[in-house]
């Protein structure tokens, strides 16, 4: 049971639903258009399942979501109320980005989020027509997430642990935070790769459009205040 803050303010009454601890984030994920219980976890990886599942009785109590059950698995969709929460998590995220600290240590950086959300990211439209593997290799990572790979095919990507199987057509060599810079828009590609802090290994035309499929975080665009 939740504690209430006892007050009749709306903003108290919101807090209630959204001030628990990583319900945010779920809500981010759900906005981002996680819909099973397994791509949820997979963007708070760092929560346990047990809190996870707590967290999404708690908002489909609120009202925030809907369970419905497919043939085989539950799914997780938001409501017309849930959706609205979009202004307010994109609010939050365009504050924090703006005014709060950003010299994280790489060890501060979970990999797998990080490679989650590059992963789906990335732009469809862009991608090459046939089927195309890319391998992430961090060379400040620890061993079990030191390597990554994306396989693009059919407009869409799948981001895979363990190596699936298919040669690969282009790697990329980098730091955690390098590449977590890059994709909260506060380092530049381009730059990041002609300064050789990520280097590209394949054939010249998939080098040069790399950075076309490569679509960076949504506050991207917004800029740090000193």
């Amino acid at each position: 049971m939740m504690e209430g803050y006892q007050q009749y303010c709306p903003v108290a009454l919101t807090s209630e639903v959204l001030g628990r601890r990583w319900t945010p984030l779920v809500v981010r994920e759900l906005l981002m258009g996680s819909v099973r219980f397994n791509d949820i976890h997979r963007g708070v990886p760092r929560m346990s399942r047990t809190l996870l599942s707590t967290r999404l009785d708690e908002l489909q109590t609120a009202g925030v979501l809907e369970r419905r059950q497919m043939d085989d698995h539950p799914e997780y969709h938001l409501t017309p109320a849930g959706e609205e929460l979009e202004g307010v998590i994109m609010g939050m995220g365009r504050w924090g980005k703006r005014w709060l600290r950003h010299d994280l240590s790489g060890e501060e950086l979970d990999v797998g989020h990080l490679m989650w959300d590059v992963h789906r990211g990335i732009v469809a439209e862009a991608l090459p027509p046939q089927r195309t593997v890319v391998r992430f290799e961090f060379e400040d990572a620890g061993a079990d997430e030191r390597r990554f790979w994306l396989v693009l095919e059919d407009g869409a990507g799948d981001l895979c642990l363990d190596d699936p199987g298919y040669s690969v057509d282009l790697r990329l060599v980098t730091d955690v935070l390098t590449l977590a810079d890059v994709w909260i828009g506060d380092a530049d590609l381009r730059r990041a790769v002609a300064r050789r802090d990520l280097r590209l290994v394949g054939p010249p035309e998939l080098c040069r459009s790399f950075p076309e499929w490569l679509g960076l975080s949504p506050l991207a665009s917004v800029e740090r205040r000193p």
